[in-house]
């Protein structure tokens, strides 16, 4: 069995510490997160086929000052959350608190583990785990631990580049949005492309600082999971196709792409999951929140503006009715959140706080979905060539799960499905899920 070992630890802060007196305020979309975990997503690269002068550790000095370099621009993520206990004594404030204590940094090396065995293995080998720093924290940890955690792990042929930033300072969005700036200033450049924005035009009210009952930060067990990891490739033309079939069947033009693959993956691992027909089954997805303010927020707002959209139905009508009816159901939730819908969101929440549970119900009728796959993540280039392959960490998942990333090729996505071993059997055995799929 491959083994991990740790070859160094350090903090790396900007490069040009200036921001130590700033501090960031939370909106409530920020602060629905305190209780759950981390983001974790890394890159698996190849070594440079052609012989490099500069050995590995020359590799791991770069990217450190790359990332020190880039620290100046996301100055926030060297810092730590910052809690006021208000008068009342039972109530919390959460700010993010731009101290410059820095993000962690972990030299680490698995040189029994090489790119073929994480690229061809079946299901996900746990050891992936292994490459992301801050395993099993929760986001309101961050009083005390980095809020940004990186590991760059050495393989036998190649490299993974493991990053935990706190939900509490970045969503799917602004988390790819640091990784893309990193692998900018990386490839030798003195600015990046998006600046992030930390204003927050819309937090003006007697409500804030937002006061979080001490009684609803109680932070629960994480339990150990049965569950194994699969990915499964959709290319652009059978994505197209499943599209196609949902719009046709509810007579419509506007499903789109990524709900009628939803629906595909929620349709297949309930069927597979073989519940009573009479069961209710609950799928739960993220909406982004920037673009649907009126004017838009702008895209390189650095923050966590995120929602959850919920469908409910029953196992029979989420299977007999079509993909059509439950991609349509997706489309539905989704457009009940209009700027109105968000304006009276952040002013209720600010007076009735209610951050999510640190873990939900392990109930087989539920599955989450996550990320996005119009994230950027097949264009960070350290200066070595783009990466082969984006796995995620451990983080968040106590029960089914798929986390959805772009493929390597235009169009294309690659769903990593999260679920029972027997469920992940039985969908590759389902002639109507593997259709659609590509190996």
């Amino acid at each position: 069995m491959a083994e991990i070992s740790i070859i160094s630890t350090d903090t790396v802060g900007p490069a040009t510490p200036n921001q130590s007196s700033n501090r960031v305020e939370f909106t409530p979309w920020e602060l629905q997160f305190p209780l759950v975990g981390p983001i974790q997503k890394g890159l698996l690269f190849l070594h440079p086929t052609t012989p490099s002068p500069s050995p590995d550790h020359t590799i791991i000095h770069h990217l450190k000052t790359s990332l020190s370099r880039t620290l100046d621009f996301f100055y926030p993520l060297a810092g730590r959350l910052g809690t006021t206990v208000n008068n009342d004594h039972d109530t919390i404030s959460f700010f993010i608190d731009c101290n410059g204590a820095g993000a962690q940094f972990i030299h680490a090396a698995a040189r029994g583990v090489t790119a073929a065995g994480i690229l061809e293995s079946d299901s996900v080998p746990r050891i992936v785990y292994s490459f992301f720093p801050l395993d099993g924290t929760q986001n309101c940890n961050g009083v005390s631990e980095p809020l940004l955690a990186v590991q760059v792990t050495e393989l036998a042929d190649g490299i993974f580049i493991g990053c935990t930033i706190n939900h509490m300072i970045v969503d799917g969005a602004s988390f790819w949005h640091f990784f893309n700036s990193w692998s900018e200033i990386s490839r030798a450049s003195t600015e990046i492309t998006v600046f992030p924005a930390f204003d927050r035009p819309f937090i003006d009210s007697p409500d804030h600082p937002i006061r979080i009952p001490r009684s609803l930060l109680v932070s629960a067990t994480r339990r150990s999971s049965p569950f194994q990891e699969r990915f499964f490739h959709f290319t652009k033309e059978k994505i197209a196709a499943l599209k196609a079939r949902a719009n046709t069947e509810m007579a419509t033009n506007k499903i789109s792409s990524l709900q009628a693959l939803m629906a595909h993956m929620w349709r297949s691992v309930i069927r597979n999951t073989r519940l009573p027909e009479d069961e209710e089954t609950m799928y739960r997805f993220p909406v982004g929140m920037r673009p649907r303010l009126r004017p838009p927020l702008a895209p390189e707002y650095f923050g966590a503006p995120v929602r959850v959209g919920i469908v409910r139905m029953k196992v029979w009508e989420l299977l007999k009715l079509g993909i059509g009816h439950a991609a349509w159901e997706l489309n539905k939730v989704i457009s009940t959140f209009t700027e109105a819908e968000a304006a009276n969101f952040l002013e209720s929440w600010g007076k009735n706080p209610n951050p999510f549970p640190g873990t939900s119900k392990r109930t087989s009728g539920n599955l989450l979905a996550s990320s996005s796959p119009r994230f950027n993540v097949y264009g960070n280039d350290f200066g070595w060539g783009r990466p082969v392959a984006v796995r995620s960490g451990s983080g968040n998942k106590t029960g089914a799960k798929t986390t959805l990333f772009p493929g390597a090729e235009e169009g294309s996505i690659d769903v990593e499905a999260f679920l029972m071993p027997e469920t992940l059997q039985s969908m590759v055995e389902d002639e109507e899920f593997m259709e659609a799929v590509t190996i």
